[in-house]
């Protein structure tokens, strides 16, 4: 009987460590997910010095440094964490000491992303170059920020042709054929 009992202690234990690590690995980033963090927090260990590496005040003065020249969606992330005057909370810390431990950028994103999910939200513009580009592949919405790139609508357009067609009326105005 005892060993019907271990045998099931045993079992049971298995399964939770399972579960367990499997919850462990959902955690993670995926690739190419978070994108904007990774890129920053990339840029900004490219730019600490060797002795910088290691203290977190000074790592955040080079982040804020870093983040005075953002743009777009860089900029956003920086106000998420707190590197503008600007920016309504400051997770700072969250960010600078796991650097300071020489964790990778990946690694001080999935810490940053449990303190605040927007963080992961945020993606860098795609470009598009209409030169080589089969609009029929894109998506609907990339279709629409063509047009808003260009300060123009599509009035009534609903489905995917439409936009395309549309694009391709005005393509003559806005890219240049080289010759």
């Amino acid at each position: 009987m005892t060993i019907m009992n271990n045998w099931s202690s045993i079992q049971w234990m298995t399964i939770v460590y399972i579960c367990f690590q499997m919850l462990r690995l959902s955690e993670c980033l995926r690739e190419g997910e978070c994108e904007v963090c990774v890129g920053v927090i990339n840029k900004l260990i490219n730019r600490l010095d060797k002795n910088e590496k290691s203290d977190p005040l000074k790592i955040e003065k080079k982040f804020k440094e870093l983040c005075l020249e953002s743009k777009k969606s860089e900029n956003r992330f920086c106000y998420y964490i707190g590197g503008l005057e600007e920016s309504a909370t400051k997770i700072l810390g969250e960010m600078s000491k796991p650097l300071s431990w020489g964790l990778p950028a990946d690694k001080v994103c999935e810490k940053l992303v449990k303190k605040d999910s927007q963080i992961c939200e945020l993606r860098y513009e795609k470009t598009i170059d209409l030169k080589s580009v089969d609009l029929k592949k894109l998506r609907v919405r990339d279709l629409k920020k063509i047009l808003n790139d260009w300060d123009e609508t599509c009035d009534g357009c609903i489905e995917k042709a439409e936009f395309i067609n549309r694009i391709e009326e005005l393509k003559p105005k806005y890219i240049r054929e080289e010759l």
